[in-house]
């Protein structure tokens, strides 16, 4: 089956600036508490509810997955890119990383505790999106956790170059009320909600979630 153009260009994009991408971001979260707050509220709601296996799905380079590695979880990581995923391996080699997608997860029906997505459904069209959140919530037991984390605009954009590189990435962009209604009909309770202005250095304004499978 032919793969859909923006997974293509989504994994040769992070591909090509994956070196680059890493030495940026590499301690981004040292700097931002109010996400390793949210990071560390669904880590305790997953231990809390007895824990067992959770994704960090779009991982990247791994930073994120490995935090959560650090607040208990028991977590793997998974990326599109194998440039990215290889870096992840090299910095984080307690973790697991492993190559795949969030628009077809590999995992059983019901058997994970938690997923999180840190920056990573903003590259899933609004066409897209629904099939990818009926698929957390096919993977997740019920009353597992989902972490969302993403830029907090309505707006689409098309970026092309960055770190000396040119490439095709498209952005989807989504509010905190409108990624609410999104995860609400994928069949979760969204009760929790959290956005923040963009901090020096960013573009953008930021938005969290977290739901329970219902």
């Amino acid at each position: 089956m032919t793969e859909p153009t923006f997974l293509h260009d989504t994994r040769a994009a992070y591909d090509t600036f994956a070196a680059e991408y890493a030495e940026q971001f590499h301690d981004e979260l040292a700097g931002i508490p109010i996400e390793r707050a949210m990071l560390a509220a669904y880590a305790d709601l997953v231990l809390a509810g007895g824990g067992g296996p959770t994704l960090d799905v779009g991982c990247g380079t791994g930073p994120g997955t490995a935090h959560l590695a650090g607040l208990g979880l028991e977590v793997r990581g998974i990326d599109l890119s194998p440039g990215m995923l290889a870096l992840a391996r090299s910095r984080f080699p307690q973790v697991r990383f492993d190559e795949g997608t969030m628009t077809a997860l590999d995992v059983a029906d019901g058997s994970l505790a938690g997923i999180s997505a840190q920056y990573s459904v903003i590259h899933i069209p609004d066409g897209e999106l629904p099939a990818v959140l009926a698929g957390f919530r096919r993977a997740l037991a019920d009353g597992g956790h989902l972490l969302l984390i993403f830029q907090n605009l309505d707006e689409q954009r098309l970026r092309t170059e960055a770190f000396g590189h040119t490439f095709t990435l498209n952005y989807h962009f989504r509010s905190v009320d409108r990624m609410a209604e999104f995860v609400t009909e994928a069949g979760f309770d969204v009760f929790a909600q959290a956005s923040r202005k963009a901090q020096t250095g960013e573009q953008t304004p930021r938005g969290m979630l977290l739901a329970r499978a219902c």
